[in-house]
Formats: structure tokens, C-alpha cells, sequence
């Protein structure tokens, strides 16, 4: 995965992507879901997470209080000695990593806590959900993060545009 190449032709699709988004936000709701859903099948039969990780590089999931404990226990630490090590509050108030790359990230792209990652980490890049046009602001953000992401939403624009 050549993530420079990713950076520039992502940059490059904003301004289109974010504009194709806001308009596919207000269609049909079961419309777009299956677009998404059918192309988020088909680009992660292609796409394998483990040669790019960037979610992992560069953001953070929110951590639940639930999440905290999973991961605290699969690391042998109390929860307080988890938040105290890993986390920070951000400016939303929510428990996020305090840096980036994830300290749980080896150098093969795996994660150190995999079966115990947290909800946000599971559910990434979140393209399977229902009434996807609710977060068509987190999916324009993706595109900037996930190639998979990036791919997705050229698919689903070639679907509705055609």
C-alpha cells in the first residue's frame, strides 16, 4: 500500500468527495445502504487491512468505559493504570489514545489487543452500517484516512451516477 500515493489522490477527490456525500444524504436511506453495504463487501474481498493500518497510524477510537476494561484485562492492568498509561480526554469530552500510531500496533500492522480492541476499532470504517446517509460526515473523513474507504465511495458514485 503506497499510503503517499493514498494522501494525494484522497486530497486531491475532497472537495468531490465531501460535495457527492452531502448529496447522497438526502436519497433513499435502503438505496444508499445497499450501495455502500454491496461495495463494502466487494473492496474488502480485494483490500487486505493489514498492508496499510493507517486508521491505526494516524487516528484514535473513542474509548467507552467498556472498552477500557476489555482492554485493561487483556493487558493484565487495572483500568485506572490503562487510562493513566494510554488515554487522554479530548476536546469532546471522550477517552481517546493520547498518541498515534496506536501503542497497540506491531510492526506487522496487527493489533496487540485484537479480540479485545474497542467498539470503534471493530466497527471501522463503519461503511456496513445502517442509515449510512447519517454518516456521511464520518464517511467523507474516512475517504481521508482509509483507502478502502476512498474506494468505496468512488464505486458507490460510479452506481449513482450511471
Amino acid at each position: 500500500m503506497d499510503l503517499d500515493q493514498f494522501r494525494k489522490t484522497s486530497q486531491a477527490r475532497a472537495k468531490q468527495n465531501k460535495a457527492f456525500l452531502k448529496k447522497l444524504s438526502q436519497l433513499d436511506a435502503r438505496e444508499v445502504d445497499d450501495a455502500f453495504h454491496t461495495a463494502h463487501e466487494e473492496v474488502f474481498a480485494e483490500m487486505d487491512c493489514l498492508t496499510c493500518a493507517n486508521c491505526c497510524k494516524t487516528t484514535s477510537p473513542i474509548f467507552y468505559q467498556t472498552d477500557i476494561e476489555r482492554a485493561a484485562k487483556a493487558l493484565r492492568m487495572k483500568p485506572g493504570s490503562f487510562v493513566e498509561q494510554y488515554l487522554r480526554v479530548d476536546e469532546d469530552k471522550d477517552w481517546v489514545l493520547k498518541s498515534s500510531p496506536c501503542p497497540f500496533l506491531e510492526d506487522d500492522n496487527r493489533c496487540r489487543i485484537y479480540d479485545s480492541r474497542p467498539k470503534a476499532c471493530r466497527e471501522y470504517p463503519h461503511t456496513d452500517r445502517k442509515k449510512m446517509v447519517q454518516i456521511m460526515d464520518l464517511t467523507y473523513k474516512n475517504t481521508l484516512v482509509c483507502p478502502a474507504v476512498l474506494e468505496m465511495v468512488e464505486r458507490v458514485r460510479r452506481e449513482f451516477e450511471s
